[in-house]
């Protein structure tokens, strides 16, 4: 039996990210959970949009953007995000 509502992180990789308002951010490179509990705590910004530029997002030490899962409101054929939970 297939959980229906459970979404494995492979089909997450590669999808674009976007607002409620529609303005794009990039894409989902990469997941990053809390290992003791499974936890998805950020996910990894990849192919930044200049939308993102102006924006003063959290960075890893490499200055790669952290977008926090907690913002994540809609999974589907886009990631869609709440601009005010992130900044």
């Amino acid at each position: 039996m297939v959980d229906k509502d459970k979404v494995y992180s492979k089909e997450l990789l590669g999808k674009t990210i976007v607002s409620k308002s529609g303005k794009k951010f990039g894409h989902v490179g990469d997941l990053i959970f809390e290992v003791g509990s499974g936890e998805l705590i950020h996910i990894l910004l990849r192919n930044p949009t200049s939308y993102t530029d102006r924006m003063e997002l959290e960075k890893t030490k490499d200055g790669q953007i952290l977008i926090p899962f907690s913002a994540v409101i809609a999974s589907g054929d886009f990631i869609v995000v709440a601009e005010e939970d992130i900044i």
